[in-house]
């Protein structure tokens, strides 16, 4: 049976807190009471809905809003780690480098001053990462492959 309205409500709720919130300590328990759900029953629906953990589509939000840091230059990796509420360097580098397909320091050295401005709307749909579509199957992928792409 699929969510009702009032679920999907919900849960759309507790991933615009994500959204919004990105760089705050949140964790499944405090999304599921967000949706008024218990964390188990959160998870489980989320993933069903979305495709994606809720923890997977926080960290690709938190990794987005990096991107947008870095791409401006006048920050280091450290403190865009930081800044979207990352507390392991490590980690970032390597989700980042999962996501976006390359070192969040290469990124950043990157030019990207040849980029046509566009409104911060547009340009957030325009390059939000990409989850590939989730297969139930473990597959053996190069550990180089980057798991999303940007759509131009």
């Amino acid at each position: 049976m699929g969510p009702d309205l009032d679920e999907l409500r919900r849960l759309r709720h507790a991933r615009d807190r994500m959204d919004r919130e990105y760089a705050e300590p949140l964790d499944v328990p405090a999304l599921a009471r967000t949706a008024l759900m218990s964390p188990a029953h959160f998870a489980r629906r989320f993933r069903d809905v979305y495709d994606e953990t809720p923890y997977s589509y926080l960290m690709t939000r938190r990794i987005e809003r990096a991107a947008a840091l870095l791409r401006r230059g006048d920050v280091s990796v450290t403190d865009a780690c930081f800044a979207v509420g990352c507390s392991s360097l490590g980690s970032f580098s390597a989700r980042f480098t999962q996501i976006l397909g390359e070192t969040p320091s290469a990124y950043r050295a990157r030019d990207h001053a040849q980029m046509v401005p566009i409104p911060d709307c547009q340009a957030m749909v325009l390059t939000r990462p990409r989850r590939a579509p989730a297969k139930r199957a473990v597959s053996k992928k190069p550990a180089d492959e980057p798991v999303l792409s940007v759509v131009p």
